[in-house]
């Protein structure tokens, strides 16, 4: 399975390190990854592939919640089909 990854707030040091140590702790690849800054906030999506990794989409989900509270961000997750669905014309 693939999903998209987005992750959004104010920028702050090391934020792509702790996202993708989190995705290779489990077993999740990054295929493509873009990251801008937008007057001093962070935007990132990501595409992962998770075909190799150790837990179930909901726990990665939650975990990133988690992370996202701590770090002040908003860490979503979602399926690469349902992504694909919502952005065609």
């Amino acid at each position: 399975m693939k999903a998209i990854v987005s992750v959004i707030g104010k920028d702050n040091v090391g934020i792509i390190a702790k996202v993708s140590a989190y995705l290779s702790e489990i077993g999740g690849n990054i295929e493509d990854i873009s990251q801008t800054l937008m007057q001093g906030y962070f935007v990132m999506i990501a595409l992962v592939d998770f075909n190799k990794a150790e837990v179930h989409f909901a726990e990665i989900e939650k975990h990133f919640e988690e992370m996202g509270k701590k770090l002040g961000l908003s860490i979503r997750l979602q399926r690469e089909e349902i992504f694909n669905a919502m952005h065609r014309i």
